[in-house]
């Protein structure tokens, strides 16, 4: 650990908060502002840190918007918006997901972009964070429909767009089919095949191994250490999920396999409960027939209202699907020992607040869920290598990635006497900023 995190600034003189970042196109959206908002906190951890590295970490460095026409089935033009925020070059390439969702806007792009360099700075790999959107609802357009959508949008961001320059992944609403029509797209425009220019695509195209499931296994690699600290049977433990998508169904399928009792799952569209344990099987089975590939109307499960999910009685929490959904005002009736956070930014200042005075063990976001980008490098560094891993070896790496990461944040924050939060977030600012500290005012 460097030095300067374990000792209190020189004199005893704290650390002012870093000053708000002035008016932007992102300054509405309360997703960017609690972004921005914890990385002012943080600032104060990081004495040898700039001011003016911190102001300039608080604003993306390259943001794209673009108008995407697509011809509809029926013949119709549809125009929808895109996204792509690269909120820092200077740790290498820029990495992170594209995700396809209604309310997605520029603002949310922002602050996902920048808990992706977090992400990558705690796990020391050689990404900055960078995140993708475009506002539709895939469940209601065709398969035709999205592959039009996709490679037009991959069109439109080819000139900020690279393997070398910014590697795109699968988020919400996208998949292992989206990243193959990216990777033909930039491919067809370059004139040979190039798979290191998107991770998460199929294992035929140059895809990893347990990529799909590393976001989820991760995540349970850290609520078993959680629980391994808390001295709690993973076997006398229950678990509810919020999302059933990517991350939440792999999360449900590894904790079954540790013994952990899946008690509850919710989605946008419905929420079941079984204080027996759903069967899992059957859920899978119910979701892929399901015509919004959700959980509601599970036979085998009691229906329950959207916000009673995240206040059910369990030993682990895990909210899998959006932000901001754990609150000021839902955080005092939580009821869970362990909350493992599988979402980007699920947890909002206010709640935090509220949990610190809890004995409620919180896995922040930037660790927790650090799995997928942690294997989107192993797949990138295969695809330029033109050697693939065994699922075996990416398993153990990551598992051992994660482990090193988990104790990390949890010697910082036992040293300075801070949450699981602070100390994660203050290990990715500091790798981040240090390093443009270093390089000066390019890139």
């Amino acid at each position: 650990m460097p030095a300067s995190l374990a000792s209190p600034p020189a004199n005893g003189v704290a650390r002012p908060i870093a000053k708000a970042p002035p008016p932007t196109l992102f300054s509405d959206n309360p997703t960017y502002a609690m972004a921005c908002q914890q990385l002012r906190r943080v600032a104060e951890m990081l004495p040898e840190v700039d001011p003016g590295i911190i102001e300039r970490l608080s604003i993306p460095k390259r943001s794209m918007v673009v108008g995407i026409p697509v011809r509809m089935d029926d013949g119709s033009t549809q125009v929808f918006v895109g996204y792509r925020v690269q909120h820092s070059l200077t740790s290498g390439a820029s990495k992170g997901g594209l995700r396809y969702a209604p309310h997605v806007d520029l603002g949310e792009v922002a602050a996902l972009a920048m808990w992706m360099s977090w992400k990558c700075g705690i796990m020391g790999l050689p990404f900055a964070g960078a995140k993708g959107g475009i506002a539709c609802d895939p469940v209601a357009l065709s398969v035709g429909e999205k592959e039009r959508l996709t490679r037009r949008f991959t069109e439109e961001v080819l000139s900020i767009i690279g393997p070398r320059v910014d590697v795109m992944a699968p988020d919400m609403g996208t998949d292992e089919q989206t990243m193959a029509w990216i990777m033909d797209t930039y491919s067809m425009k370059v004139g040979y095949a190039c798979p290191e220019i998107v991770t998460g695509k199929p294992v035929e195209i140059g895809g990893c191994v347990g990529r799909r499931e590393a976001t989820g296994r991760g995540v349970t690699y850290c609520i078993l250490q959680a629980l391994d600290e808390l001295g709690i049977d993973p076997g006398q433990s229950t678990a509810v999920v919020q999302g059933f998508g990517n991350v939440g169904s792999v999360t449900c399928d590894e904790l079954a396999a540790r013994g952990v009792k899946i008690v509850a799952v919710g989605d946008r569209y419905g929420a079941v409960r079984n204080p027996k344990g759903l069967n899992l099987p059957a859920l899978h089975k119910h979701v892929a027939a399901h015509p919004q590939k959700s959980v509601a109307g599970f036979p085998e499960g009691e229906a329950i209202a959207a916000d009673e999910l995240l206040t059910q009685k369990c030993t682990i929490l895990v909210p899998a699907a959006l932000e901001r959904v754990i609150t000021g005002t839902n955080a005092g009736k939580l009821k869970c020992r362990v909350l493992a956070e599988g979402a980007n930014g699920p947890t909002t200042p206010e709640a935090d607040a509220v949990l610190m005075d809890s004995d409620i063990y919180v896995i922040p976001d930037v660790l927790c869920n650090a799995g997928g980008v942690t294997v989107s490098y192993f797949e990138w560094v295969q695809d330029l290598q033109q050697f693939m891993w065994s699922e075996q070896q990416v398993n153990e790496k990551l598992r051992d990635l994660m482990l090193s990461a988990f104790a990390r944040v949890r010697t910082l924050a036992k040293d300075r006497g801070v949450s699981n939060r602070t100390a994660a977030l203050t290990l990715g600012v500091q790798k981040v900023a240090l390093e443009k500290q270093k390089r000066g005012l390019f890139p």
